[in-house]
């Protein structure tokens, strides 16, 4: 998914805004946009700052790939915290159905 000229100029005045630990609202980011020469339909603003009531943007981005409790490498189980004994389970079935192949039924077997 690209993000237009419009989305991108949004998203770092927004950033900007975070950096500086000014609240991000509609009226902040459109000055950003008009310091900057970035022309772009005047709705973008407010649709970004409402996007971002209540987020603390600054968490979020330090805090990215973090993986709470997951020791970093799983983060995408634990996004969904219902997912991994479902595929616990789906893995045991699996072992359970497939079944074990000997050396004997290859043709090398030790003792014929």
């Amino acid at each position: 998914m690209a993000l237009n000229k419009a989305e991108l100029a949004c998203v770092y005045s927004a950033l900007i805004l975070v950096d500086d630990d000014v609240a991000e609202t509609d009226e902040k980011i459109s000055t950003i946009l008009k310091a900057a020469n970035v022309d772009i339909e005047p709705y973008w603003p407010g649709l970004f700052a409402k996007a971002l009531e209540g987020i603390n943007v600054k968490d979020l981005i330090t805090n990215i790939g973090s993986g709470v409790g997951t020791g970093g490498g799983a983060a995408p189980a634990a996004a969904a915290p219902g997912a991994a004994p479902a595929a616990a389970e789906k893995k045991e079935e699996k072992k359970e159905e497939e079944p074990e192949e000997s050396d004997d039924d290859m043709g090398f077997g030790l003792f014929g």
